[in-house]
């Protein structure tokens, strides 16, 4: 993929950078060679921005190419909104007092090229702002009223108005930006088409995909013609680079993970999962009314807000299980035995959120794993109680360790068929993408604990009878979106 900066006039851009070309806007919105099949990213780093400029224009006619601009149009709109400016810094309200604490002027400017400040000190305040406004070259303006620090305005900054003394380190932090992305795979039988993200979290003690899994996707994608790169929560302004992105990290709702997916979603690319996903598999108290409405079989179940409490005891008997709403990885599940108990743990569930799930406590040696993605089965498991616990999972306490329960694959053949059914039925309410659906099985009646979302993939467990075909199989359903979608914006 070639890499155009564009600029008003070449002779204004005083960096020099490998691989990149310097072209005049003009030439770019106008020469027939830039309007063709070229797959291009290209970098916006004319003077202005404003409505129906050059600067405006090559955004827009950038995206109506299919190639890859930075900025895209949306965020060139959001930085002419002074109010949604405001609007997106504020949850970078903390970081912002602290990162200027130590400022005794009134009066701040701080200067952001590709995500980065000359100054180490200012580089997490850099990078958030240059996540949520996704423009390469910013100057974002400070004010402090009554001892607080407010975002007054925010500007572009022009290839010609980069101080002297900057240019060196904006040649450096440009350099790496254009050069972040993998060599395009070599060697490939099949030529990279599409460009695929996999979000991923190196530090996650419970990732949903080990290492060598992560290998195997990656394996999977380029041989179906896939460049794939491994993203992580710092590269959120990078989103429009890609065709589609995976998420391979823990997702919740109030998280990075949600905000990627709905950036995603909004730049048009083939997510998995979706944000309509995250947000209603990670709340079990829509899913406790989603399943009940739609006669799908649980537990017995009481949403439990600060008027019914007395009502646990009578309808589920103890001991019974409590759930906060977004609860995960066995965290935020607690099995109660006594009315002391019942009443601690309900009260402290009830200080988080307005309503929690109390449940029936169903006693099983394993849980069925039935993965589904694209409406259709892809593996099932059973996922064993860790031992001498009631979960699949046990948490150590005083302690960040923990202790899982055996994984066994089964061959889908081998499956009850009411399991597989049911399973089918319950992910069908949340959408077509990649779902985990839990179910316990007792004599003959099945019910549905969750529908969880971003389910996990291990080598050594999931893929203990597809293999490489089980990585193949979600990679096709990548490929064949990404081409749909791309057949639909040519029609």
């Amino acid at each position: 993929m070639s890499t155009l900066v564009i600029v008003n006039n070449p002779h204004d851009w005083p960096l020099q950078i490998p691989d990149v070309s310097v072209v005049s806007a003009r030439a770019y919105l106008t020469n027939p060679a830039y309007n063709g099949q070229l797959r291009a990213r290209v970098v916006n780093l004319c003077k202005s921005y404003r409505y129906q400029s050059l600067g405006y224009y090559v955004s827009l006619l950038a995206e109506a190419r299919g190639h890859k601009p930075f900025p895209r149009v949306n965020a060139i709109e959001d930085l002419q909104t002074p109010s949604l400016v405001r609007l997106l810094t504020e949850d970078l309200e903390t970081l912002v007092q602290k990162s200027l604490s130590s400022i005794r002027a009134d009066r701040f400017e701080l200067s952001i090229y590709f995500g980065r400040n000359v100054a180490k000190h200012y580089h997490q305040l850099s990078r958030q702002l240059f996540n949520l406004l996704q423009v390469p070259l910013l100057r974002v303006f400070f004010d402090r009223h009554e001892n607080q620090w407010r975002i007054h305005r925010i500007s572009t900054i022009a290839a010609n108005d980069i101080p002297v003394q900057h240019q060196a380190f904006v040649l450096e932090a440009a350099t790496d930006y254009f050069s972040g992305r993998k060599p395009w795979p070599q060697n490939k039988l099949i030529p990279a088409r599409y460009d695929l993200a996999i979000l991923h979290d190196p530090n996650d003690p419970e990732p949903p995909s080990n290492a060598l899994a992560l290998k195997q996707f990656e394996k999977a994608a380029e041989n179906l013609g896939l460049h794939v790169e491994f993203i992580t929560r710092a590269d959120l302004a990078r989103l429009s680079e890609f065709d589609a992105l995976f998420i391979r990290d823990t997702t919740y709702v109030n998280h990075y993970t949600y905000r990627f997916s709905r950036r995603a979603a909004a730049e048009g690319l083939v997510v998995i999962d979706d944000p309509n996903s995250i947000l209603k598999c990670n709340n079990k108290v829509y899913l406790a009314e989603l399943l009940t409405r739609h006669h799908i079989p649980i537990p017995k179940t009481l949403l439990v807000h600060r008027d019914n409490v007395e009502q646990i005891i009578p309808l589920l008997a103890l001991p019974c299980v409590l759930k906060q709403p977004d609860s995960s990885f066995s965290v935020g599940v607690t099995k109660v035995k006594s009315e002391d108990e019942l009443q601690q743990k309900v009260e402290s569930l009830l200080n988080k959120s307005e309503l929690i799930v109390a449940q029936e406590y169903l006693p099983t040696e394993f849980d069925w794993r039935v993965a589904i993605l694209d409406r259709k089965l892809l593996f099932v498991c059973k996922y064993y109680m860790a031992p001498g616990h009631w979960q699949i999972i046990k948490h150590r306490e005083q302690s960040h360790d923990f202790v899982e329960g055996a994984t066994a694959v089964v061959p889908l053949t081998e499956v009850p068929a009411k399991v597989t059914r049911l399973a089918l039925k319950a992910a069908n309410l949340i959408g077509d993408g990649f779902y985990g659906v839990d179910i316990k099985q007792i004599g003959k009646r099945c019910y549905v604990i969750e529908i969880n979302d971003n389910p996990n993939v291990d080598a050594g467990n999931e893929d203990g009878f597809l293999k490489e075909a089980l990585y193949q199989r979600i990679m096709e359903v990548f490929l064949h979106r990404i081409e749909a979608r791309k057949h639909g914006d040519r029609r």
